[in-house]
């Protein structure tokens, strides 16, 4: 998993073990954990780590620094235990392919990035329980290299056959309600539940109007900062 500091990183630890041994538990009390202010200081700081260029609402993480970090959290913090936050709309960047088709990215602000970086730090230890050993795609402390490792000791046991699968805009396509009946088997926290139905469907409300986002010739990739190690631009 994603290492986090002192108590946190206990609590996660505690979380793993709890839903490998008991992979039907469902856990609850969740959302208390992800509203601390250790928790969104860590999400914070993972997000500067990871760069990126700012929301739609152009606020930078030295923006932020300079009108004092422990406000911005405070606030945050606020809107989600007042049940009052809400995501931004996502700032959509075109970014040229081939045969004139364009990848449209949807970059969240920085304060949406810190509350999908709390969210994921909280529900990570949870599903990083239940997937699959050889998954290695936007897993923590997983590669491609570790990948092509595993391809290597795969053919030396004589397993040749290989299956290519790409699933075509799958984020523009996955039943959102699919989504959260898979979490629900997990999580019967409601505040949590509500909280990633927020994030899911904030890029539809951003976009919803633009028909060249709908249009043959482009491809929305959408940045969740709890839905694994994203790009850079996740942040």
């Amino acid at each position: 998993m994603t290492k986090a500091p002192g108590s946190l990183q206990e609590l996660r630890r505690r979380m793993y073990r709890k839903a490998k041994s008991e992979t039907t538990h469902r856990f609850w009390g969740l959302f208390v954990h992800i509203t601390k202010i250790e928790t969104l200081d860590e999400a914070y700081r993972i997000a500067k780590g990871n760069g990126g260029a700012p929301g739609i609402d152009g606020q930078t993480f030295q923006d932020i620094e300079s009108g004092g970090l422990a406000a911005f959290l405070a606030a945050v913090r606020e809107e989600l235990v007042t049940g009052r936050y809400k995501p931004m709309p996502n700032r959509r960047v075109e970014i040229p392919k081939g045969n004139g088709k364009v990848r449209t990215l949807q970059i969240p602000c920085i304060r949406d990035r810190v509350v999908q970086g709390a969210l994921k730090l909280i529900l990570e230890a949870v599903f990083e329980a239940d997937f699959c050993p050889n998954s290695y795609g936007f897993r923590p402390k997983r590669s491609p290299h570790r990948a092509l490792a595993e391809v290597r000791r795969s053919v030396m046991r004589r397993m040749s056959t290989v299956i290519d699968v790409d699933l075509s805009r799958y984020f523009d396509t996955i039943r959102h309600s699919a989504l959260l009946d898979k979490i629900a088997k997990r999580i019967q926290d409601p505040q949590v539940l509500h909280l990633v139905k927020q994030i899911i469907q904030s890029d539809i409300s951003s976009c919803a109007c633009c028909d060249d986002v709908l249009s043959s010739n482009h491809e929305t990739t959408h940045h969740y900062g709890f839905g694994g190690d994203c790009p850079r631009i996740a942040g």
